[in-house]
């Protein structure tokens, strides 16, 4: 029988789709003008969210070998949006579109590619040999900038630093992670609920700055 669409559609990629339209429109708001960073910033933190409970929706289901794959794919891809060329917009646009902006936004973007598709030559290898749950990271996963730029937006936006370029500077350091082999303990149960914790910390920043912006 043939398919309708290509493609596999069912409620285990649904996250990694939510998080990836948060980045998309999140890109639109930064493209819109400055008044739009704070609530950019909060749907980045959205797409972390989504991404971090993803692989989890997933298990549940039993799938086939193709449908794995898919996943494995479609997740890296809407990573490169989300957590890749969302950054780097980001950050291009609240420097002043300066060539120092550009290059840095290049340069992070190019090496969350690097580590994207590294991480899915690892993965299909790792699955073949071990089809069990991985306990660590090759290199600093990029989804932690979900969390890195975030924090550092709200220190520019409340005066304690009061350079944008601190946003280059967390993503330069960041590009750096991506590419350098080092093995990181993937967090378990206590370590998403920290991660959960901080994340939600800086939101309330967030949101605080946004409502100042309006009062």
């Amino acid at each position: 029988m043939k398919r309708r669409l290509i493609g596999y559609y069912d409620y285990t990629v649904i996250l990694t789709y939510c998080g990836m339209l948060s980045a998309l429109i999140g890109i639109m708001m930064v493209l819109n003008g400055r008044g739009h960073f704070i609530t950019a910033t909060i749907l980045l933190l959205v797409a972390g969210l989504c991404d971090m409970f993803d692989g989890a929706v997933a298990s549940t289901k039993d799938r086939d070998q193709m449908q794995k794959n898919f996943g494995v794919q479609i997740d890296s891809l809407g990573d490169l949006v989300s957590f890749g060329v969302f950054p780097a917009v980001f950050e291009y646009c609240l420097c002043g579109k300066t060539i120092s902006a550009g290059i840095i936004a290049c340069f992070y973007t190019l090496c969350g590619l690097i580590r994207l598709a590294y991480f899915n030559v690892l993965e299909a290898e790792r699955q073949a040999e071990d089809p069990t749950k991985k306990k660590t990271f090759m290199g600093m996963p990029i989804t932690t900038i979900a969390l890195l730029l975030p924090a550092a937006y709200f220190v520019f936006r409340s005066g304690i630093i009061r350079n944008p370029e601190i946003i280059s500077v967390v993503l330069a350091i960041s590009a750096v992670g991506f590419v350098t082999p080092i093995e990181i303990k993937k967090p378990g149960k206590r370590g998403k609920l920290i991660i959960i914790a901080i994340g939600a910390v800086i939101l309330a920043g967030v949101i605080w700055l946004l409502v100042r912006k309006y009062r």
